[in-house]
C-alpha cells in the first residue's frame, strides 16, 4: 500500500516507488474517503487579501496548502477533505496574483521572497503558530523555501513535483540535457505579452492553456475550471509574472531543510525530471522521505489525491504535534 511504512536509515529514508496497479489495489481515483465540508475564507495579510478554502475543525492541527501554476486553492480540494476528516485544519489560498484581492501589477512584486512572505503573513492572520507545509509545483517551490529559512515556524514539509531549487539549478547547470529541454518552457513564459496570447489567445477564450493542460495529463473537466479562473482580468499576467519575477539570487545559498520532509515525485512528469529530483536528499538535513507515483503525470492533486492525501497523512502523523 501507498500508506505503508518506508524502512529508515539513519533517520532517512529510501526511495518508495509506488506503482500503477499498486494504487489501483486501493480505493477509486479520485474517490474522497468522506465528504467534509469547505470553507470559503477571505485572509488579510501582508497587505493584501488573499481568497482561500479551509476544510476541518477550527481547533485542528494547521495544515497549509500551495497551489501551483496556474491552478487555484481547487487543485487540493480532494487532499483537504482527507485532512479534514483525520482532524486537522486545512487551509489553502489562493496565493498572490490568483487572489483577485493580492493581484499587485509591478513584476517585481512577484518575487520568491515576498511570495514567502505572504505564507507567514497568512499563517499568523490565522493564528498559525506552527504549521504543516504542503507545496505542489510553484506552491513546492514556495515551500522549500519557507522550510528552509523559518524553520521555527514550519513543523513539517511536504513537496509535490517540485525538487529543492539547489537540485534543480544543479541539474540545469551540470548540462543535463533532459532538465534543460524538460525546462525550455520557462523561458517563453519570462516574455512579456507572448505567453498570455499563446495561452489564452486573442479571443481570451484560452484554447492554448487548455492545451497545454491536457497534454500534460490533466483531464478536459479539471482544465476547463482553471482556465476560466486564468480568463478573469489581470489573473493569467499575474501568474505568469511568477516566472518573471524569477532571480536565482532569491535562492541561492539556502540553509539545509532540517524539518521533517516528504517529498514526492511522480515519474510520468513532462517538466520535472528524475536527476534533481533524486538529487534533492542533498539539501535536507532532517528526516527526509522521498517517494515516486510510477505513471502519474505533473498534476499529482488532481490526478491521485486519495494516494497523495494518505502519503501526507502518514508524514503528518509521523511527526509530534
Amino acid at each position: 500500500m501507498i500508506g505503508a511504512a518506508m524502512a529508515p536509515d539513519n533517520g532517512r529514508t529510501k526511495e518508495r516507488a509506488v506503482s500503477a496497479g499498486e494504487r489501483n489495489a486501493g480505493s477509486p481515483r479520485g474517490a474522497s474517503q468522506e465528504p467534509s465540508a469547505v470553507e470559503r475564507l477571505e485572509i488579510d495579510a501582508n497587505g493584501l487579501r488573499f481568497s482561500a478554502r479551509a476544510a476541518g475543525p477550527a481547533s485542528g492541527r494547521p495544515v497549509l496548502l500551495l497551489h501551483g501554476f496556474p491552478q487555484s486553492s481547487l487543485s487540493w480540494l480532494p487532499v483537504m477533505r482527507s485532512l479534514a476528516a483525520a482532524g486537522y485544519r486545512a487551509v489553502a489560498p489562493d496565493q498572490r496574483g490568483y487572489s483577485s484581492g493580492a493581484r499587485p501589477g509591478d513584476v517585481a512584486a512577484y518575487g520568491v521572497s515576498q511570495l514567502v512572505s505572504d505564507v507567514l503573513a497568512i499563517a499568523d492572520t490565522m493564528q498559525m503558530d506552527r504549521f504543516d507545509l504542503v507545496g505542489h509545483d510553484w506552491g513546492g517551490m514556495v515551500a522549500w523555501v519557507a522550510a528552509a529559512r523559518h524553520p521555527g515556524a514550519v513543523r513539517s514539509l511536504t513537496v509535490v513535483s517540485t525538487p529543492h531549487p539547489g537540485a534543480l539549478a544543479a541539474a540545469l547547470s551540470s548540462g543535463d540535457s533532459d532538465q534543460a529541454a524538460r525546462s525550455a518552457y520557462v523561458h517563453v513564459f519570462r516574455r512579456q505579452a507572448e505567453p498570455e496570447r499563446m495561452l489564452l489567445g486573442d479571443d481570451g477564450l484560452g484554447e492554448g492553456l487548455r492545451a497545454m493542460f491536457t497534454a500534460t495529463g490533466l483531464e478536459e473537466s479539471q482544465a476547463r475550471e482553471y482556465v476560466s479562473l486564468m480568463q478573469s482580468p489581470g489573473a493569467m499576467t499575474a501568474a505568469l509574472n511568477w516566472y518573471r519575477a524569477m532571480d536565482p539570487a532569491e535562492v541561492e545559498g539556502l540553509p539545509p531543510v532540517v524539518v521533517p520532509t516528504l517529498y514526492v515525485w511522480s515519474s510520468g512528469d513532462a517538466a520535472l525530471g528524475r536527476r534533481a529530483a533524486e538529487s534533492t536528499a542533498e539539501f535536507v538535513a532532517g528526516r527526509y522521505q522521498f517517494v515516486t507515483l510510477d505513471g502519474v503525470s505533473h498534476w499529482v492533486p488532481e490526478e491521485v489525491p486519495d494516494e497523495l492525501a494518505q502519503l501526507v497523512l502518514g508524514h503528518l502523523r509521523s511527526v509530534p504535534a
